[in-house]
């Protein structure tokens, strides 16, 4: 018989639950910062 036991920290957070919702939130810091600076190289205008 296996007992189905969550991982855990220490002060009691559940890690699948967080993963879980880690990866439903969308783009993450690092994300973020790479799209903002690919539109900011593509809407520099060249200078004449």
């Amino acid at each position: 018989m296996k007992i189905n036991e969550k991982k855990v920290t220490v002060v009691g957070t559940d890690i699948e639950e967080v993963k879980r919702l880690n990866s439903q939130s969308g783009l993450s810091y690092n994300q973020v910062k790479q799209v903002l600076a690919k539109k900011q190289l593509n809407n520099r205008q060249p200078s004449e």
